[in-house]
């Protein structure tokens, strides 16, 4: 009866560990380890790495179609859980995505949550450069499914929309969550490069103070 989630986008695993470790899934002293050798935490999450990962993702435009199988199943077992799923921006760019985006819809998946988190980058360069995502929003309409937009920095409001989206049959939910890439730390924001770059020490120092952690 519980619900669940898919980091489709697998390479924020990071975010999702440390979510795990603050609720009590695994020690807090293994964040230390993230992606080194012989770590349970890699880069992207792994079949059966750690409780609480549903799925093994990373290579994008999957979870969206698992979330679809999950929230069909669901239903045939009458569970009551609702299912989410975090997608990238850049991971709209995979026609498997609408494949499931389509079935869900057909089939009324209204227990079916998608998040997309919308920073209007890409791995290689601007997501609207690379392929034609707007109008976002109105895209996921026409396919079927009710979608809102939403500060996806706003966590308070983002989870009280995530509380009022309807709970039973229907069309299944897409927040469109508006991000700035590297949000909070001036030398990181909306700058691509931070997309692979790792700080060193002094970057790392003065990331920490920017954001009050130091």
């Amino acid at each position: 009866g519980r619900d669940r989630c898919i980091l489709s986008k697998g390479h924020a695993a990071t975010a999702l560990y440390a979510v795990l470790a603050h609720r009590g899934f695994f020690p807090r002293s293994w964040l230390e380890r993230v992606g080194r050798d012989g770590s349970r935490l890699p880069e992207h999450p792994s079949p059966g790495c750690l409780p609480g990962v549903e799925l093994a993702t990373g290579s994008l435009g999957h979870g969206l179609s698992v979330a679809t199988g999950l929230a069909l199943a669901a239903r045939i077992r009458r569970d009551p859980g609702r299912i989410f799923v975090v997608l990238s921006d850049g991971e709209c760019n995979e026609g498997t995505v609408w494949e499931a985006a389509l079935l869900a819809a057909a089939h009324r998946l209204g227990r079916l949550v998608a998040v997309v988190d919308f920073n209007k980058w890409q791995a290689t360069g601007r997501s609207e450069q690379i392929m034609a995502l707007n109008p976002l929003r109105r895209k996921w309409e026409a396919f079927g499914w009710r979608a809102v937009e939403a500060d996806g920095h706003d966590a308070g409001r983002l989870a009280a929309l995530l509380r009022r989206l309807p709970k039973a049959d229907g069309p299944p939910a897409l927040v469109v969550a508006h991000t700035v890439k590297g949000k909070g730390v001036a030398f990181m924001e909306d700058d691509n490069n931070w997309h692979y770059k790792t700080p060193d020490d002094a970057e790392l120092a003065a990331a920490l103070r920017e954001l009050g952690a130091s």
